[in-house]
């Protein structure tokens, strides 16, 4: 009997370099789309996936961070005495159970591999899932949540991906593909950001993962690389030919990389239209810049 995914790393340590000034003195996770912080949508997801234990993995700088978990009384009180109950019930939500949350450090920038493999010890011998909070999935049922679905049915390695155009596959790590049987790909081969023209597949990898233990095991093993990094995709590739296997998975829903500021400024304009408190007022004033530009042309 497989495993239940309830454990997952969030790597949150990055600088956010391509956000300065706003980077400054405030993580980019806790940036806000519309009116939630990057690291809430990241946690919502992995709830609605069944995840019990969130072990984020941090660096110095990043208190704003932690202390958004928090409870914080002040605010509540004046919420209830001023009857604002949603709003009080808002912000309940974003409150973590003590013992739910675990954070470590990673002291030097060694990648996303070296960031998975500080938390081997919280992750023991179980499969886990790994978010990355730049990337923002806009998705009826949470993209998450379909990758766990998918996990209860064939067990081992899971990656998320999405296809993109030839041009672009130069930026993702791409899927070379053994079988294709819809959402579901089984891979032969990882190939992380491919020459142009030398791409398997349009098939990208992006930022959710379910893993097993034995890519902590492999992440043990591994040197830093040339790019001076340990590569995730390394010790994910490593599984492939094993009993456990790698598998890539079409999601159903829109990825945005809100690590670029193009991105996130369509996140916001996306995630604004989705909302009814906003969708009227903000598609108007969208509607009046594009008459405007043609105006102008």
């Amino acid at each position: 009997m497989k495993k239940k995914v309830t454990k997952a790393i969030f790597p949150v340590a990055g600088l956010g370099t391509r956000f300065l000034p706003a980077t400054k003195s405030v993580p980019k996770e806790i940036m806000t789309l519309v009116d939630r912080p990057l690291i809430q949508y990241a946690i919502d997801e992995a709830r609605a996936a069944g995840i019990k234990e969130f072990i984020f993995v941090t660096s110095r700088g990043k208190s704003a961070l932690e202390d958004y978990f928090d409870e914080a009384p002040q605010i509540e009180q004046k919420l209830r005495k001023d009857g604002k109950t949603e709003l009080l019930e808002t912000l309940k939500s974003t409150n973590m159970e003590s013992g739910a949350i675990a954070y470590l450090r990673q002291h030097k920038p060694l990648g996303l591999g070296h960031a998975v493999w500080c938390a081997r010890r919280l992750i023991a011998n179980e499969p886990f899932a790994v978010i990355l909070p730049d990337d923002v999935i806009s998705a009826e049922k949470p993209c998450l949540q379909q990758m766990v679905e998918a996990y209860e049915e064939t067990g081992g390695n899971i990656v998320a991906a999405m296809e993109v155009p030839p041009e672009k596959a130069k930026s993702y790590g791409v899927l070379d593909i053994e079988k294709d049987m819809g959402s579901m790909v089984s891979v032969k081969g990882m190939v992380e950001k491919p020459a142009p023209g030398t791409e398997p597949s349009n098939l990208a990898v992006i930022g959710r993962y379910i893993l097993t233990p034995a890519v902590l095991q492999n992440l043990n093993k591994l040197k830093v690389g040339a790019s001076g990094e340990i590569q995730l995709t390394d010790a994910i590739a490593a599984q492939i030919g094993s009993e456990q296997g790698v598998y890539g998975y079409r999601f159903r829903g829109q990825r945005f990389d809100c690590g670029s500021k193009a991105g996130f400024l369509q996140a916001t304009v996306a995630f604004g239209l989705s909302r009814p408190d906003l969708r009227d007022e903000l598609s108007q004033y969208l509607q009046e810049i594009v008459a405007h530009d043609k105006a102008a042309e």
